[in-house]
């Protein structure tokens, strides 16, 4: 009984031995390689890259006031449309003292000056009529008269405008009266009613009203890398792609590539602006972030296959083309090829393939032998 159980262990190990063996026999065997069959066919390849930014109205227009006060009322906000002309503001003066002094002193000189022309003028006019002075002479007091008249209403309305902000014979054209330049929206009013305004001189750009844009008139306003920048032009296509509005596209002309860079982050880019037709039935509101595809180099109706079935060594390009089977085994062929333009993914075929011709493309399965 013992000896049966020892051949029966005896025969148990020979078997794991063996079994062990051929399981590592098939393991070391080559495995096979099942690759996709790809078809070159007939297609088109844009090389493209886009440009980050955002869409704003051409031009913004900011008002400031012609005289400096407080604003004493507003008839405005953002977001209503506006046409020229239309009053937007209302302006109180505090005139300064100095200036209402010379003002004031303005008119006291004008009114002796005119009091003086009179006089003479009234002599002249007694001695014209004598016949004692010629019609010259008297023709020139006369003028000076006049001069003197319009010197003090002049003086009048000056003194006017320095303390009450309009003149009584321009009350249509008070400047007092804030009004817009151009016909569109007001995008901003970032003053309120008790605030002080200055207006516009030499040394200060003055206080800003209100910013007024034709919204009609957008731009895209982005950047581009210094390594693209050359491959662009004035004119082209963009295809305009606006975060805040989804599933719309808007199109673009390039009308502007800056002739100077700008560093960001250790990147040189170049600005460029583009104007953008926007549908009507759609807002766009200014500022909204923007990306700008712009198509830099294409081929239409060409031969292309995945750039991933390209082998690239010593410097040629290659591919390996399906010639037929060895029972389950795939046969390929190395062929040179003539490369196109790629945009990463396909790859433009000039020489080489057929739409007949069948390329190795990526391992599909890779089975071990049995």
């Amino acid at each position: 009984m013992k000896k049966i159980l020892r051949y029966v262990l005896i025969a148990a190990l020979l078997a794991g031995v063996v079994f062990t063996f051929v399981y590592l026999w098939k393991k070391s065997r080559p495995g096979k390689e099942v690759y996709e069959l790809v078809t070159p066919v007939t297609g088109n390849i844009e090389q493209k890259t886009v440009a980050t930014g955002k869409v704003e109205p051409r031009d913004e227009v900011a008002i400031v006031p012609q005289i400096s006060g407080i604003v004493s009322d507003l008839y405005k906000e953002a977001g209503e449309m506006v046409k020229v002309g239309e009053i937007i503001a209302r302006i109180k003066v505090i005139p300064e003292m100095s200036t209402l002094n010379a003002a004031e002193s303005r008119v006291i000189q004008a009114g002796l000056n005119q009091n003086q022309a009179q006089r003479v003028f009234d002599r002249t006019r007694e001695l014209y009529q004598a016949g004692v002075v010629v019609q010259e002479e008297y023709d020139n007091v006369e003028t000076q008269l006049k001069l003197a008249g319009e010197e003090l209403r002049n003086a009048q309305d000056h003194l006017e405008i320095v303390r009450d902000g309009i003149a009584s014979r321009s009350s249509q054209t008070s400047n007092t009266q804030i009004r817009s330049t151009i016909s569109g929206m007001i995008l901003d009013v970032p003053v309120k009613v008790g605030n002080s305004v200055i207006q516009a001189n030499t040394f200060n750009a003055g206080t800003t009203i209100a910013t007024i844009a034709d919204m009609n008139d957008m731009i895209f306003r982005g950047n581009i890398d210094e390594t693209e920048v050359g491959r662009i032009r004035e004119g082209m296509p963009l295809d305009i792609t606006i975060g805040a509005i989804q599933d719309h596209h808007f199109e673009a002309v390039l009308e502007y590539i800056s002739p100077k860079s700008t560093e960001n982050n250790g990147a040189i880019l170049f600005e460029i602006k583009a104007a953008v037709t926007v549908p009507d039935s759609i807002f766009v509101r200014a500022g909204y972030s923007a990306n700008a595809g712009i198509i830099l180099e294409s081929s239409y109706d060409v031969l292309v296959i995945p750039e991933s079935a390209v082998v690239f060594l010593d410097g040629g390009s290659f591919v390996n083309v399906f010639t037929g089977m060895d029972g389950d085994k795939q046969l390929f062929e190395e062929k040179p090829v003539v490369l196109g333009l790629s945009d990463g993914i396909q790859v433009e075929i000039k020489e080489g393939l057929t739409t007949e011709d069948q390329v190795r493309g990526v391992l599909v399965t890779k089975k071990t032998g049995k």
